[in-house]
């Protein structure tokens, strides 16, 4: 009798305690959610603390499920982050739900806070560009490196890196029609033939295609490169330029190479192909990939779609499309967005904007690793120019465009599934 009530005693307390432990819901929808950016901060958080997430792909925008704890429950409340507290039964209850075939979900479990390096020049301010801004606004740590760093195969530390909207062909960002007597200009030139010749080369040009060089074997080896802006295409055109001189004079102090149009080699790159290179060194362009020039839309009118992929047998690109909307204000930039048909058909289009037939967010893999091109300067600054004041993004606290960027930081952190298609 008293061993009955015993095992009676250890089910009911059973029951009680798995009805009674919880778990924490972060929604990421449009309702739920008052501050989407710095929710992924607090994942980042949790996951530095040696604990796992979940990632609840499609399910209320791409909603969080972290270990209950009142550390937890804090730093949510002090970051001014959503949250819900769940039971175990009702967190069992969403999975079984989610994990149904008729549903287009899935739970994809981050088990590491990924290191994250930012390529950039020492010189610049966080706010000159929006993955460094947005990376302080949630919180998550980051190192900032450049040539000298990559060069001295640095990049092997870190899991995921950040193109800053760089140049890599050397032609110091195609300012020179317009800036090329401020002081600014002259001085950043000047700084990046100093930082060439200490590191042994002769020209920038040569410098930044080594750095592409070093840049794309980490991708290959297996790491994650997120670029925007100008660092997407003047990446790929550093690639296909690896033979060849595409600088004229006033950049590199002799002749480019005849005809070196007919020399790119497209094999070697990671987006594009069969671009055609701007040559005059006057025009704000380096060559076809962009669409800048050629779109015709007003602000009010530029919004790019989200494409919509199977959760359970494409994780990779779902992951990276999270939102709590579909539909995301464009921006424009030096690179603005990509010409679809000078993309590689084994590149994957995760955003476009099919009336001016464009794509603006793209990714791809490489080898070992993956990279996702992002066109545009700043998701919340329609058409940034130099010396405008930074983003505010304490006004822009559920910036779908900014959310876009850390789905791609938190990428790394996940159990890798093989893509079905």
């Amino acid at each position: 009798m008293a061993r009955l009530k015993f095992i009676l005693f250890l089910f009911v307390f059973h029951i009680v305690f798995f009805a009674c432990a919880s778990n924490i819901l972060i929604p990421m929808d449009a309702e739920g959610q008052k501050n989407h950016l710095k929710a992924y901060g607090i994942t980042y958080w949790v996951l530095s603390k040696q604990q796992k997430v979940q990632w609840l792909l499609n399910y209320r925008g791409g909603a969080f499920l972290l270990p209950d704890g009142e550390a937890i429950r804090k730093e949510c409340q002090i970051r001014g982050v959503s949250f819900e507290i769940i039971s175990n039964a009702e967190t069992e209850s969403i999975l079984l739900d989610i994990s149904s075939p008729s549903k287009n979900q899935d739970a994809v479990i981050l088990e590491k806070a990924p290191k994250i390096a930012v390529y950039s020049p020492k010189g610049n301010q966080p706010w000159d560009d929006a993955v460094t801004m947005v990376l302080t606004y949630a919180e998550i740590p980051y190192v900032t490196i450049y040539d000298e760093e990559v060069l001295d195969d640095k990049l092997a530390l870190y899991d995921w890196l950040h193109l800053h909207h760089e140049d890599f062909t050397g032609q110091y960002g195609k300012f020179y029609g317009s800036y090329r007597t401020a002081p600014w200009y002259i001085e950043s030139k000047q700084a990046a033939e100093e930082l060439a010749g200490k590191l042994g080369y002769a020209k920038v040009s040569e410098e930044k295609r080594d750095v592409a060089l070093k840049i794309r074997n980490y991708v290959i080896g297996g790491g994650f490169m997120f670029a925007m802006c100008s660092a997407t295409d003047s990446f790929d055109i550093a690639l296909a330029a690896e033979a060849v001189d595409i600088c004229e004079p006033m950049f590199d102090g002799d002749a480019s190479t005849a005809n070196y149009q007919a020399k790119l080699d497209y094999s070697k790159t990671f987006a594009f192909t069969n671009f055609t290179l701007e040559r005059n060194p006057s025009v704000y362009e380096f060559s076809s990939i962009d669409m800048t020039r050629k779109r015709q839309m007003q602000k009010e009118t530029d919004y790019f779609s989200l494409m919509d992929f199977s959760a359970k047998w494409d994780p990779v690109p779902t992951m990276l499309c999270q939102n709590h909307t579909a539909l995301v204000k464009g921006f424009m930039g030096q690179t603005t967005a990509f010409t679809r048909s000078e993309l590689k058909p084994t590149v994957l289009v995760l955003g476009e904007n099919k009336i001016n037939n464009e794509a603006r967010y793209i990714h791809g893999i490489k080898g070992k690793g993956f990279f996702t091109f992002y066109g545009g300067h700043d998701p919340e600054d329609y058409q940034h120019r130099v010396g405008d004041p930074k983003t505010e993004l304490e006004l822009h606290p559920t910036s779908p465009g900014y959310r876009l960027i850390l789905n791609n930081v938190l990428f790394p952190a996940a159990q890798k599934k093989k893509q079905k298609t």
